[in-house]
């Protein structure tokens, strides 16, 4: 079912707004402007949607477990959130890890990119696909799958690699630490891939997916605010990969160089391999120009 926003934001129902424009602030990603009007309308109905779901997840779990014989341990409820890059697709997952946090019976919320299952530039230089970055046959797609289905499995703590943007690659030797968590939302570009024949997919372990929806001439526009923007601020680190390029280059070059690379891979990208996945989503979030979600489209079954 096909909802408008002002039929959404009816669903939020009684459920507060307890996130302040300082906790927003820090949520948001880089030149997003999502505002706390957006939360109260968009993700508050969203959060009290998910937290019924986990609910009644929980309770046929508890009766497979009942069935089998099995003690009790409960697995986590495993959320997915796709998009194109540049759309939101973050601050919607960290907002969405916020505000289910906030839910009593389910406080312990994990938030893991798959960017940190990327394989690293050594590793995509020597297979020839460096500017391949972010596409599927980029990602180590067996450790991810492995590391979501253990979680899904009950795994107590597991240990992941971390991804830096502003080093774009993986940290040697650092690794993030997901603990059992009540609930782990993956979110990342790819997330809602079909599985290889034979194959399990991450997407196979997901007890809900959203997909974060634009039109890609909008999507386009924001990626190019967002380059501009790091290029003032995250690129002008000597640390950062994009350094070099970010100091030779004057603005025009610069708007030349984020249209080519748009075009050539991020477009590519989204064309050939995530919109494709987009009705595989529970949930879609539609944007409009303003990065505003206008509509949402709801799976039922």
């Amino acid at each position: 079912m096909e909802l408008d926003r002002q039929a959404w934001a009816a669903l939020r129902d009684t459920t507060p707004l307890r996130l302040t424009e300082e906790d927003l602030e820090a949520l948001r990603g880089t030149t997003d402007p999502t505002s706390l009007d957006e939360v109260r309308d968009i993700y508050l109905p969203l959060s009290r949607l998910l937290n019924l779901y986990v609910s009644a997840t929980r309770q046929r779990h508890a009766a497979v477990r009942d069935f089998l014989g099995e003690g009790d341990q409960p697995m986590p409820f495993i959320i997915g959130v796709a998009g194109s890059v540049a759309v939101g697709k973050s601050t919607t997952a960290r907002l969405l890890r916020a505000l289910l946090a906030q839910w009593p019976d389910h406080p312990n919320v994990e938030l893991v990119s798959t960017d940190n299952f990327l394989h690293s530039n050594a590793v995509l230089q020597e297979r020839g696909i460096m500017n391949r970055k972010g596409f599927p046959e980029s990602y180590d797609r067996r450790a991810l799958v492995r590391f979501v289905s253990e979680m899904k499995a009950g795994a107590q703590r597991m240990e992941i690699p971390v991804y830096s943007h502003l080093a774009y690659d993986l940290v040697p030797g650092q690794t993030q630490t997901v603990q059992r968590p009540d609930i782990l939302i993956l979110e990342g570009i790819n997330v809602l891939q079909p599985p290889l024949p034979g194959r399990l997919a991450v997407a196979d372990f997901f007890d809900f997916s959203i997909y974060v929806d634009a039109k890609p001439e909008h999507i386009r526009s924001w990626y190019l605010d967002r380059f501009q923007e790091l290029r003032r601020t995250a690129f002008s680190d000597p640390r950062s990969y994009f350094h070099a390029m970010a100091s030779e280059l004057d603005e025009e070059q610069a708007v030349e160089f984020a249209t080519g690379v748009w075009r050539s891979i991020n477009e590519v990208n989204l064309v050939e391999n995530i919109l494709p996945t987009r009705g595989r989503a529970t949930l879609v979030l539609h944007k409009g120009a303003d990065h505003a979600v206008r509509r949402v489209r709801l799976r039922k079954t």
